[in-house]
């Protein structure tokens, strides 16, 4: 299990912002997601964010509900998602981020998921429909070893980021813009006023921007703001379109270099 946040510091002190790409685990295939995440890993990946597939994900676009869906259709469940992590923890000791809600963890026992995930090689844990108020009741003393990172908004007040960053582990996870994971044209000036101040409020951890960063440009506008990006729907289109491990290798060469300062 890596220490997330030293690992960010460690990528940053050698000029470079972090690159963390988000995969839905077991899409389009069992196969086909193992060698992604591993041409992933391999071609310029600083972290890898695995998606649990779950019918109802609130907080993503159509994109990445879409192979959501085709995973559950093939019959993805949980113990799948730690076999499949299991398997990347043997092939990189890159930081695995788990990112699921809240439901399918409590159905298979929060005690077993943690234990599972834990042996896994998983280093952090995102789940997005736990907001700050449920944190105490949510995660109890078996999700400890697991590094929780929570979600900012463009809506979030100063003092609700700082209670984020306090009680956030490794990063913050900064939405860059309202509504659901997706691929964005354009970020206005509000949102770049936005993250210049959600950048400022963070202290105790790394920020990372997510939502809508979906190539070379973008992460070379966002840079300034944070200390790493996520990438996730632009690179389940690429799948869904070509679903060649050289356009998918050539699309995160491209973005790890623009994390370069």
């Amino acid at each position: 299990m890596r220490n997330i946040r030293d690992y960010i510091q460690s990528i940053n002190n050698n000029g470079k912002k972090v690159l963390s790409i988000f995969l839905t685990a077991g899409f389009p295939t069992k196969e086909i997601f193992l060698d992604t995440a591993k041409s992933v890993l391999d071609n310029g990946a600083d972290m890898l964010e695995i998606g649990i597939p779950f019918s109802d994900p609130l907080a993503d676009g159509k994109v990445i509900q879409a192979s959501s869906q085709i995973a559950l259709e093939q019959g993805i469940n949980l113990d799948d998602v730690f076999e499949l992590c299991n398997e990347l923890k043997n092939h990189s000791d890159k930081p695995l981020i788990l990112m699921g809600y809240a439901n399918p963890i409590l159905k298979y026992d929060t005690k077993n998921f943690c234990k599972q995930a834990i042996s896994s090689g998983i280093s952090g844990l995102i789940i997005p429909d736990i907001p700050l108020e449920e944190y105490d009741s949510f995660f109890t003393d078996e999700f400890l070893p697991l590094q929780k990172i929570l979600l900012t908004t463009p809506t979030s007040l100063d003092e609700r980021i700082k209670k984020i960053d306090e009680l956030s582990e490794g990063f913050v996870y900064c939405v860059s813009v309202t509504g659901t994971t997706g691929v964005k044209n354009t970020f206005d000036e509000n949102v770049i006023d936005n993250l210049k101040r959600t950048y400022s409020l963070v202290s105790k951890n790394k920020m990372l921007i997510g939502f809508g960063i979906s190539k070379p440009e973008d992460v070379k506008t966002f840079s300034p703001y944070c200390d790493g990006v996520i990438v996730g729907s632009a690179v389940i289109k690429i799948i869904n379109e070509s679903n060649t491990f050289n356009s998918i290798a050539g699309f995160i060469k491209s973005l790890s270099v623009a994390t370069i300062q």
